[in-house]
């Protein structure tokens, strides 16, 4: 039964989130000015994980099998819930500064508010949290071991050329507010 409610819960996030993907790719498709970096960090090789981790959680590769764990499964699915909620709110707010590698708008804004108040990349830090939530809900060692190994690093070193490109128009006000928000999860006791 948790299985099924699992799945269900799964097949909602992952909509979620595709739904708002493609409203990024139509809100970003106009001529605007813009200076890029190409990242082979983007979409499709942050899909291609999202493979891995799918088959890894579908095959049970390293699952536990254990029933009486609900409360912490049930955690997982709160995370899950959690993190497309905290993505689709950044989305949100980043409007139309998103894009598929890094880039850098003529008319870009640096935002420091709701989602981004909490951590600098709002969306990598829910997409963490979904993968952990998943592990956590299908009791999947695997898959906690490849968000930590694979995901959170190209995580890193996407955020970084992210962060070197926004630290040229934005200089002191961007490295006022790196020093005081986390990256992925927000920094305690540096407001």
């Amino acid at each position: 039964m948790f299985n099924g409610i699992a799945d269900a819960v799964t097949a909602l996030c992952v909509l979620i989130m595709l739904a708002a993907i493609v409203v990024n790719f139509l809100n970003t498709s106009g001529k605007r000015g813009f200076d890029e970096r190409r990242s082979p960090v983007a979409t499709a090789s942050m899909t291609a994980f999202f493979v891995l981790l799918y088959f890894t959680i579908r095959f049970r590769w390293s699952a536990v099998d254990a029933s009486g764990l609900m409360i912490f499964r049930s955690f997982g699915l709160a995370l899950m819930l959690f993190g497309t909620a905290f993505n689709v709110w950044g989305r949100f707010y980043l409007k139309t500064n998103w894009a598929d590698h890094v880039r850098i708008y003529d008319d870009q804004t640096l935002i420091t508010t709701g989602p981004y108040r909490i951590v600098r990349h709002p969306l990598y830090a829910s997409l963490i949290w979904m993968f952990y939530g998943a592990a956590i809900a299908y009791l999947n060692p695997l898959a906690a071991i490849e968000n930590t190994l694979i995901f959170i690093p190209a995580m890193i070193y996407r955020s970084n050329l992210e962060e070197r490109a926004l630290q040229e128009p934005f200089g002191d006000r961007f490295s006022n507010y790196r020093k005081t928000t986390g990256r992925f999860f927000p920094a305690m006791g540096k407001r």
